[in-house]
């Protein structure tokens, strides 16, 4: 306990220091360096011509105009969702607008082997995957207090969250290999409080959090394009909810008082928005292994390990290995 009362006095005296240091001296080359490569980033635009883009929750909203953005510029698509009619209209369009290819696939992403035949059959059929876009979501609208039954409202992580992280665990060997981008439909709501959307703005802010995790980890191998928009053209800004009864409902009343005089942004402009991003790229740091992980080295080199975890801690270490 004395050394761990000496560890809190010595962080207390330096960290202040040190932190005002950061933010004088460190902070403005650093955002520097971001800002001179965001620009460096714009020069270079992928072009997506025969590439392979599957899109989740293709049938409307941001999702079909995507669909439509990536066939203008001449890429092959997947485009699944639950409800086959529209998404088969939406391939008919698509194929218009100057898709070579459109393969349909009617796919619930919450359900996982709905995932993993999504990307099967992406496969089977064009022999690659370039893009991964994760769109497919559903809203929430209701007071926490009010919600008639909880579980009801499982359908909001097990879509949004969920749905995403079963598509990139089945697509990331063939992103690896294509050394592809995974676009990730988050929402303001993630880092805006808002009322009657806390569970939809939880599912979104763990999405938030998981793609940024994931960009660290596959570094350039695999690229991360992560998307915040406010409120777009959608089934949503109709009046499409999830209501406190954990049934899809339409209440145009709601949206009133839940989008109010927000401006609500053209699905078109959010969708060339969000291709132009994507193709336009990002550079970003590699990912680790454990072994060679920065911050494992300066524990093992230093021997402050020792020091700062709990000694019984360090004893069971040393008899697992």
């Amino acid at each position: 306990m004395m050394i761990l009362d000496l560890i809190h006095k010595f962080l207390n005296l330096v960290a202040p220091p040190f932190t005002l240091f950061a933010l004088l001296f460190l902070l403005p080359p650093y955002q520097f360096i971001k800002y001179i490569l965001s620009i460096l980033s714009t020069v270079y635009s992928e072009d997506v011509a025969g590439k392979v883009v599957v899109i989740t929750g293709a049938s409307s909203g941001i999702g079909e105009h995507l669909a439509y953005e990536y066939a203008r510029r001449g890429a092959c698509l997947t485009i699944a969702a639950r409800r086959e009619k529209s998404v088969s209209e939406v391939a008919e369009r698509a194929l218009d607008l100057g898709a070579p290819d459109v393969l349909v696939i009617p796919a619930d992403v919450s359900k996982v082997e709905d995932c993993r035949r999504i990307a099967d059959r992406t496969i089977s059929n064009f022999g690659r995957l370039d893009h991964l876009v994760n769109n497919a979501g559903v809203i929430a609208v209701a007071l926490f207090e009010e919600i008639e039954d909880i579980t009801n409202f499982r359908s909001i992580l097990d879509i949004n969250f969920w749905g995403s992280i079963y598509m990139t665990k089945f697509a990331i060997p063939y992103l690896r290999r294509s050394e592809g981008r995974i676009i990730v439909l988050s929402s303001a709501a993630s880092w805006i409080p808002a009322p009657r959307m806390s569970l939809y703005a939880a599912s979104k802010a763990a999405m938030t959090l998981f793609f940024e995790a994931l960009r660290i980890e596959f570094g350039r191998d695999i690229k991360i394009t992560l998307v915040t928009p406010g409120y777009v053209e959608s089934e949503m800004t109709q009046g499409k909810f999830i209501d406190k009864t954990g049934k899809v409902d339409v209440d145009p009343k709601m949206r009133d008082v839940q989008v109010s005089i927000i401006p609500v942004v053209k699905v078109e402009e959010c969708a060339k928005a969000i291709v132009n991003g994507a193709c336009h790229g990002e550079l970003s740091s590699s990912g680790t292994s454990l072994e060679d992980a920065l911050s494992k080295k300066i524990l093992d080199y230093t021997g402050i390990k020792k020091v700062l975890y709990p000694e019984n801690i360090w004893e069971l270490e040393s008899k697992i290995k």
